[in-house]
């Protein structure tokens, strides 16, 4: 339990300073400038009549506005743009078909480690548990530990099911906004028997409430029981809690600020840490079409479909076709696998293709022996990663890349001229190294 209370509370906490808005800093001038005319003073000035030079301008200028034989054919400068932006896309779909065979077609050597798990990606969820599942076996993880909760904290679990379970944010947010309604009106109003039943056929409650996931379980532990009631013609289902249990109003305030304030309990991707001997086939990968948004086959037949429109129909775009088409080429992949080359072994991890480089710096930073000597990541072709807000996409590291590791020269010199051949250990935690193995190639 103390994992849960753990988790809620931070999620509060996170949430208070979300609503106090944004700071500033002590040192800061919040007070506002004073306004100031944009107009320059001479502009300001009144000014005098145009001087002789600039009437004589001005009929040099209306001069070279009257001459037309030398006007350029309006035809001529738009056959020679649709020209140039023909080229344009007929070099981009060239370069698109190109990256699509080069992830798509069998890789002339196929990596299987000595335990495949490229196969399955892999979930973790700390706040819960050291459990590493994949997607579907960790959503069932975290639904049955909700559901062991409930006995010690059921007004908690029940908000996190309603926020976990319910994939819709949308059906989300209008569940939370009705139940919240409710409970401002037992807290209003403890005595009016109206607002202690709800009726489970009710349109509303049907519709915003009543099928989504840790609603029941909600209702049950602000006090709500399910009872039958006289309602027209019979009788009917109803919610009902008793009127003492809505005097409370202090509880009944705290359910209210649980539900609000709960966030859903979020899988995290797990790196799936690797590591290998140096090997000559760093570079062959054999990716599983998990880690694609669409099959490579189908990328592929996209690719040349757009090639051909391009070539046979030589179908100029717009400028906001050609933004989609770049979003859709930052989006192809899902999942992103980088092996990282040191001088004495490779580490390997799993990231999401929209992730920040940043989160690849921080993997190899907290695997180091010695983490805190500052270190550089560069591209195979030997180009420095310097600019870590870039997503994996972005910098084309896609589907799968290896990334080059070196030490910041002018620190690790001081450091070996400090501690000479003591200061030349693994480059890798111990605990990290001990999961080496040799990269098989079959």
């Amino acid at each position: 339990m103390a994992a849960i209370k753990k988790f809620f509370q931070k999620k509060k906490m996170d949430a208070k300073f979300k609503m106090a808005g944004e700071g500033h800093k002590l040192t800061e001038d919040t007070r506002s400038a004073p306004s100031t005319s944009l107009r320059p003073q001479s502009v300001q000035r009144s000014r005098a009549g145009p001087s002789q030079e600039a009437a004589r301008a001005a009929e040099a200028a209306l001069l070279r506005t009257t001459k037309v034989q030398n006007k350029p054919d309006a035809n001529s400068i738009t056959k020679a743009r649709m020209r140039k932006e023909l080229e344009e896309e007929r070099k981009a779909a060239e370069q698109a078909t190109r990256l699509a065979n080069q992830y798509t077609e069998e890789p002339k050597e196929v990596i299987k480690d000595s335990a495949p798990v490229l196969s399955v990606i892999l979930y973790t969820c700390p706040d819960i548990g050291p459990a590493v599942l994949p997607k579907e076996e960790i959503n069932t993880y975290i639904h049955e530990f909700l559901l062991s909760q409930l006995a010690e904290e059921p007004e908690m679990a029940s908000a996190l099911m309603i926020q976990t379970l319910n994939k819709n944010k949308e059906i989300v947010k209008v569940c939370v906004e009705t139940l919240s309604k409710y409970l401002d009106n037992l807290i209003s109003n403890p005595g009016e028997e109206k607002f202690r039943k709800i009726r489970l056929s009710n349109k509303a409650f049907m519709e915003r409430v009543r099928d989504l996931a840790g609603t029941d379980e909600f209702l049950q532990a602000v006090g709500f029981k399910i009872a039958s009631l006289p309602f027209e013609d019979g009788e009917t289902d109803f919610y009902v809690i008793d009127e003492e249990v809505a005097k409370d109003s202090a509880r009944l305030e705290n359910a209210k600020e649980v539900l609000l304030t709960a966030e859903p309990i979020k899988p995290q991707l797990d790196r799936n840490l690797k590591v290998y001997h140096p090997s000559p086939s760093a570079a062959s990968f054999n990716i599983p079409d998990e880690f694609y948004r669409i099959s490579p086959a189908d990328l592929k037949r996209e690719q040349q479909a757009r090639q051909e429109a391009t070539e046979k129909l030589g179908m100029l775009r717009t400028k906001a076709m050609r933004e989609r088409d770049e979003r859709r080429e930052l989006t192809k992949y899902r999942f992103v696998l980088i092996r990282v080359r040191f001088p004495d072994v490779l580490l390997q991890g799993t990231f999401k293709a929209n992730e920040l480089f940043s989160c690849l710096v921080d993997f190899v930073r907290e695997n180091l022996d010695q983490d805190w000597i500052p270190f550089h990541l560069s591209s195979a072709g030997g180009q420095k990663i310097t600019d870590h807000s870039l997503t994996f996409a972005e910098l084309g590291l896609a589907p799968a890349a290896v990334v080059n590791f070196t030490w910041d020269q002018e620190v690790m010199s001081q450091v070996t001229a400090q501690q000479g051949d003591k200061g030349k250990k693994p480059s890798l935690k111990a605990e990290v190294m001990a999961l080496i193995q040799d990269l098989q190639t079959h």
